[in-house]
């Protein structure tokens, strides 16, 4: 029988976890920003991807996507309050990344 904390782990990596998620997670968690600014701060990551991995991450309500009824269409991503409470998260593991990738 699974341990209920895995499942529990389980279900949280696969809503955040990936490549891509708390890379765009970090960028929202410091200021609002549309496709393009998160295309130009993430440029490893392929318009395909940075489409899917917003559309779960607002699935999820971790981020919400407001559309702006304007001609040329203007779209922004903010993160929610409920991606907010991973702000501890991202923070630990960025100290731990600059602890132990950095060497």
């Amino acid at each position: 029988m699974k341990d209920v904390s895995m499942c529990q782990l389980d279900k949280t990596l696969s809503i955040i976890g990936g490549k891509w998620k708390m890379v765009i997670l970090w960028h929202l968690s410091h200021d609002v920003l549309r496709f393009s600014e998160l295309e130009k701060k993430i440029p490893e990551i392929t318009q395909k991807m940075l489409s899917q991995s917003l559309r779960e991450l607002e699935k999820n309500k971790l981020i919400s996507r407001k559309v702006y009824p304007v001609i040329p269409p203007k779209v922004e991503y903010a993160i929610t309050a409920h991606g907010v409470s991973l702000g501890k998260v991202l923070n630990e593991l960025n100290k731990w990344s600059q602890t132990h990738l950095t060497k």
